[in-house]
């Protein structure tokens, strides 16, 4: 068993922060099986970022530094990758849940005659890595059916919110560049519009506060003084799926199973009584306060504080306070 290898994710020299997070996983996947953890970063012109993780507790930071890698390509990504792992000699490959990861990993993993464990939420000694299945009502135990080795790894993503960037240990890496073969007849697709990057659409993985509104809030109307609490937090508002079912907020700020997996700082639930589907999208959040006049509404068992009372009084009440505060 030769180690473990986290696949980063970079766009124009800023860090997804789900790397982090992927990094922990790795982390805590290479002290179980005691074997070093090491990280790839791709693309071009990558030396502040490969410095920048050296600074982290890794054996060794790969740089995939490469022209052709500048723009994500599918292709590109693949035929690098396929490489660097191989010359890493990694037997677990670890990868953020992005929209990118799914796009490339499973054809890199088929490249070695596997599969992909993807939406990984937790690990446990095997290795068994943990998903959710029937939207979050079931946890399934998946391991590999041979042994990991360099030249039959596992390849698994971790889902957003699972693993805290917060524990990724620091110490000091070696930086080694690998010699990327790769030339243009390679890569059959061109890059194109990046997924949730007009300007009408919002990455609520990014939010570091979140204000989210659910079917308490009774009619459309309503919703514009859960935007002055949003507002008057610097938050995202978001909401629950039947919200956006009905039109009232774009099914871009819908938080859930069938939504967005979301992991801010505080998570604040106006009116939602935490359906399973919806819990399955915000369980990363690390504080969660709870706003709901059913005191046995589900959203209070996994709140961290809950405030039992009519939100048509105790919202205004409360953004009038935090405007008071910031005056």
């Amino acid at each position: 068993m030769s180690g473990v290898l986290v696949v980063t994710e970079q766009r124009e020299g800023a860090w997804n922060k789900l790397s982090m997070e992927a990094i922990a996983a790795g982390q805590q996947l290479a002290a179980m099986l005691g074997v070093p953890c090491s990280a790839a970063v791709i693309g071009n012109g990558l030396a502040p970022l490969t410095g920048e993780l050296a600074g982290q507790h890794l054996a060794t930071v790969f740089a995939l530094d490469h022209p052709l890698l500048t723009e994500y390509t599918a292709d590109g990504y693949a035929i690098a990758l396929e490489q660097a792992i191989r010359q890493s000699g990694a037997s677990y490959i670890v990868f953020p849940h992005t929209y990118q990861v799914r796009d490339f990993a499973p054809a890199l993993a088929t490249r070695f005659g596997q599969g992909l464990i993807p939406d990984v939420i937790g690990i446990n000694e095997g290795p068994v890595f943990v998903r959710q299945l029937l939207q979050g009502k079931l946890n399934a135990g998946y391991r590999k059916a041979s042994p990991a080795t360099p030249e039959t790894p596992c390849f698994l993503s971790v889902q957003a919110g699972s693993f805290r960037a917060e524990p990724v240990e620091v110490g000091r890496a070696s930086v080694v560049p690998l010699a990327i073969a790769l030339e243009p007849a390679q890569i059959r697709n061109k890059p194109g519009v990046r997924f949730r990057e007009s300007d009408q659409t919002v990455d609520l993985a990014a939010a570091p506060l979140i204000v989210s509104v659910g079917r308490g809030i009774q009619e459309e109307e309503n919703i514009a003084f859960v935007q002055k609490l949003a507002d008057a937090l610097g938050a995202q508002l978001a909401a629950s799926r039947p919200i956006c079912d009905n039109g009232w907020l774009p099914m871009e700020r819908q938080v859930g199973s069938s939504g967005q997996t979301v992991s801010p700082k505080l998570y604040l639930a106006v009116g939602i009584s935490g359906a399973i589907q919806h819990l399955v999208g915000m369980k990363g959040a690390k504080t969660v306060i709870a706003i709901n006049k059913d005191e046995k509404a589900p959203i209070f068992e996994i709140a961290d504080y809950g405030v039992v009372g009519d939100l048509f009084e105790i919202v205004p009440a409360l953004t009038e306070a935090i405007a008071a505060a910031k005056a």
